[in-house]
């Protein structure tokens, strides 16, 4: 297994696994959000490969944070293929992006999990995240 930065030509594959979390994308917005990353230092995208074949993957936006010194990781993505899970690809993905966090001096890092994801919350607690406070969104059309 290899964690390495993703790629253009890693559009269709996470557009794919973005499908097993029940997230409609394309590969067209794929490319273009990678294509924007490669320029910016907030964002950096990781991909799992087995095999050859992409089977993870994990988002990272850095968020400066108004109130106290250094900055917050946020992972924006996660998933790792149907057929991979629970072989460690997914505590690999993590690490690498909480390297990235580490390296940009972020203070802390976070991550979203739906109410429906038990599986996830788990994963999560069993890296040694916390459950912690509520979230509000907003919608924009």
């Amino acid at each position: 297994m290899l964690i390495r930065t993703a790629t253009l030509e890693d559009a269709n594959h996470i557009c794919n696994l973005m499908a097993q979390l029940g997230y409609a994308t394309s590969a067209g917005l794929i490319s273009e959000k990678l294509e924007t990353f490669e320029t910016e230092a907030l964002d950096q995208v990781f991909v799992a490969e087995s095999g050859g074949a992409v089977c993870g993957v994990v988002s990272c936006h850095l968020t400066s944070l108004f109130h106290q010194d250094g900055s917050l990781g946020r992972i924006t993505s996660f998933v790792v293929d149907e057929e991979h899970r629970n072989t460690g690809i997914g505590r690999s993905l993590i690490e690498a992006a909480e390297e990235f966090f580490q390296r940009a001096g972020c203070i802390r890092s976070e991550v979203t999990s739906g109410e429906h994801r038990g599986d996830a919350h788990a994963f999560y607690k069993s890296l040694g995240y916390v459950e912690d406070e509520r979230r509000f969104i907003k919608a924009y059309s």
